[in-house]
């Protein structure tokens, strides 16, 4: 797999409930991406949801549009909907109104998380 881009997330406020199974935090960021395939950035605001059970076990689920540049330089916009956890991996599913990207809609994909100072690095590889 090679890597698409990757997307420099931003987390600008946090909101968490703890509950008597699970405790769940809302991470809303904006953010930049940039590779060979597109560059761009976060419309408005993303929103992660973090589901943790009792027993220290993380389910994420990240959605958020992006606007840019494909890597044939025409303008375009990407949703990206990205479901995982750090024990099973990260699948992201990419929708797109760019003709270049549109071969990554229904391809196997996997993202790949790093951190960085007030954020994350989400790279996306197909």
């Amino acid at each position: 797999m090679k890597k698409l881009f990757d997307i420099y997330v931003d987390i600008t406020d946090t909101v968490c409930v703890k509950g008597k199974l699970h405790d769940i935090c809302m991470l809303f960021f904006t953010g930049e991406a940039r590779g060979r395939y597109f560059n761009g950035k976060v419309i408005g605001t993303g929103l992660d949801t973090q589901y943790s059970s009792k027993d220290d076990h993380m389910v994420l689920s990240a959605r958020y549009m992006l606007e840019g540049q494909d890597i044939d330089g025409k303008e375009c916009r990407c949703f990206i909907e990205n479901n995982g956890s750090f024990n099973d991996g990260f699948i992201p599913k990419i929708v797109t109104d760019s003709l270049a990207l549109s071969k990554f809609e229904g391809a196997q994909l996997k993202a790949e998380i790093g951190t960085k100072e007030n954020g994350v690095i989400v790279s996306i590889f197909g």
